[in-house]
């Protein structure tokens, strides 16, 4: 499922708190009115007109940070860059709110103008913004648009014809509005599962307890199937999936101290959540060797109700039951590589963006949490320009209090395959978050022994032979943004980019799902409830593995870090392994149940590359854009 808003440009909207001295006196003239940046649709000339819209409109305005957008920016960067007078000296939320919620008197000349058109108006208690409701008319009048209804990309909307505009003595103090087109946003987990993901699935049995244990030589396939080599090339199967021990094996050898994580809380953001699921990672836990969860060590921040709920994902709904398992893949994940941390899950009530959003409002206001890890985001950089301000607002405050925003990088490698075009995913190329790529990893009992990028082609076995099925199924996602500039901490770094858009990844972690994670979710088999196991992979595995270890490195420091891609940078990628290739084979094989639970309906037989996929992407020394600056290690926790 991907955002359904297409052609927009996004940008970056710089403002200085406006002054109201005189706002509402009364005037022989209008008063001028002042374009809302980026509130034209930008699907506006692919689309059908219909007639005037008569409905209702729901509509949110949003307010600029006290100072403005460039004063809050340039805090939340001192704070988290080494060197920096600022370094490290965050707000509380108290402080933020005391120094960025716009005032009173900027609330009031806003809400004065709008209830002047007629619009409802409620005030969010922080300051952020000012919903407004009431009909067609009213809005018109408020925003000096016409809203008419919309046809465009198999949708029926109603939408502004221009740009709308707000009082010009307003000018610095409303920097965006969502609502009045309403072509609804919504975003996906970036997971990659062997089945679909509402149904019950679990591995076949031919699989190896760590990379390259178990191979055709050393066991036969079950019904008699002979595999040819690959290339000229004997492959092994994938493994069954990592468990939390070969994790922690694997990137934290070497630690000292006896760090894990123990007086740090990651948060963990979702659409929805699974009624199981501190019963199944303490299940997962105990069955591989870990401990579960102590008593108030899992918590949950919920909605008072869900909406958007549809199982089919259609009529742009949201698969409730799809997002159960990617919840449960990120609290595993985490508990796998930070065994002593407090883990604290947020739920979205939907998966529109606006109801994800809320959960970072919740994640800064409560601020507990001192990382939090995000494993969904939409499909390229295209979001309503007044979502990106939201969020990057969001990830601001975040900084600013210390709190570290990591974001899978996505799963369809450089767009090109999907979109037509190489693009990056958003929220992960917002500069003020952590973008976390995918790796095809091997770990053995000895640890990390080869490591590739993950850009996957698929073969299937056919008249004895590997017939190419899928030139490109899936990979990490990485590039160049087309919409958001590059940062100057990349900048800084020497990174060039081609079109000086921000690129992504800055780091990256095992996704590929041929040499993913096990993990243990109570799913439906036959209408009945119950608990297996089954290895899933994606960048939705990779961030909260990264933000696990970094767990670790919070606890070392004794407190929250902030923004963490100054430092990333900032050290050249100080503490990651750099990813060129090497030690790994070619791919792997799959042996998978035909109808995803059993052996009654039989085997299917296929080999993943590893970096195998053709795309603009590439894995070589330093940082690369399939990879960033590669894995981390020990070092980077101490």
């Amino acid at each position: 499922m991907r955002r359904k808003v297409l052609g927009v440009t996004l940008a970056v909207v710089a403002t200085v708190a406006a002054t109201f001295a005189g706002a509402g006196a009364a005037s022989a003239a209008p008063p001028p009115k002042t374009p809302i940046p980026n509130s034209t649709p930008g699907w506006l000339k692919n689309a059908t007109k219909g007639g005037p819209a008569n409905g209702a409109v729901s509509a949110r305005v949003y307010l600029a940070p006290a100072g403005g957008m460039d004063a809050l920016a340039a805090l939340a960067t001192a704070v988290s860059t080494p060197g920096s007078a600022r370094y490290r000296h965050f707000l509380t939320a108290d402080q933020y709110h005391a120094t960025f919620d716009a005032s009173q008197p900027t609330v009031d000349a806003v809400t004065s103008w709008l209830q002047g058109a007629g619009l409802k108006t409620t005030v969010d208690p922080r300051h952020r913004f000012v919903d407004v409701s009431g009909g067609v008319g009213n809005a018109n009048k408020a925003f000096g648009v016409t809203i008419s209804n919309y046809t465009h990309d198999g949708l029926t909307v109603q939408a502004p014809d221009g740009a709308a505009t707000a009082p010009g003595e307003l000018a610095g103090a409303v920097i965006a509005v969502d609502g009045l087109d309403t072509t609804p946003s919504f975003v996906d987990p970036k997971t990659q599962k062997p089945a679909p993901p509402d149904g019950g699935f679990r591995n076949s049995p031919i699989c190896g307890k760590t990379y390259g244990s178990a191979t055709p030589a050393n066991l036969a396939t079950p019904d008699g199937t002979v595999l040819p080599a690959f290339d000229g090339a004997t492959l092994p199967y994938s493994p069954c999936g990592y468990t939390g021990p070969q994790l922690r094996n694997a990137y934290e050898a070497g630690l000292t101290g006896g760090l894990d994580g123990t007086g740090v809380t990651v948060a963990i953001t979702d659409a929805y959540a699974s009624p199981t699921i501190e019963a199944d990672a303490n299940r997962y836990a105990t069955d591989t060797g870990d401990k579960p969860f102590a008593a108030g060590q899992f918590s949950q921040n919920v909605p008072n109700a869900y909406t958007n709920v549809n199982s089919n994902k259609s009529n742009h709904q949201c698969g409730m039951a799809g997002w159960y398992g990617e919840e449960t893949l990120d609290v595993e994940a985490v508990h796998a590589m930070a065994p002593g941390a407090n883990i604290r899950y947020y739920a979205g009530k939907s998966c529109m963006d606006p109801d994800l959003l809320d959960t970072f409002t919740r994640i800064n206001d409560e601020n507990v949490a001192n990382i939090v890890t995000n494993s969904w985001g939409g499909s390229g950089d295209v979001v309503k320009p007044s979502l990106f301000l939201a969020y990057e607002t969001a990830f601001l405050q975040g900084a600013a209090q210390g709190i570290s925003y990591a974001f899978s990088s996505g799963d369809d490698g450089d767009q090109a395959t999907k979109l037509g075009s190489p693009q990056t995913d958003y929220p992960a190329s917002d500069p003020y978050v952590t973008a976390v790529g995918g790796t095809s990893t091997a770990i053995t009992d000895a640890g990390i022994t080869g490591e590739t990028g993950w850009q996957t082609s698929k073969y299937v076995l056919k008249n004895g032979a590997w017939s190419q099925s899928d030139a490109f199924l899936y990979g990490g996602g990485g590039g160049y943004s087309s919409n958001v500039a590059e940062p100057q901490y990349q900048k800084d770094a020497g990174i060039v980019s081609p079109n000086g858009g921000r690129a992504v990844p800055d780091v990256s972690m095992d996704g590929d799902p041929t040499t993913g994670m096990l993990v243990g979710q109570t799913q439906t088999f036959t209408g009945q409830a119950a608990y297996d196991t089954y290895r899933i992979g994606g960048t939705s595995l990779a961030s909260p593995l990264f933000a696990g270890i970094t767990a670790l490195k919070i606890q070392a420091n004794g407190g929250g870090l902030g923004l963490l891609n100054p430092t990333i940078y900032g050290t050249h990628g100080q503490g990651f392994q750099d990813v060129t290739g090497a030690g790994i084979d070619k791919g792997a094989i799959r042996v998978d149940f035909a109808n995803g639970l059993d052996a009654s309906g039989g085997y299917v037989y296929s080999v993943r590359t590893f970096n195998g996929a053709t795309t603009t992407q590439s894995v070589g020394p330093g940082w690369d854009t399939e990879t960033g600056w590669g894995s981390a290690r020990a070092a980077w926790v101490q």
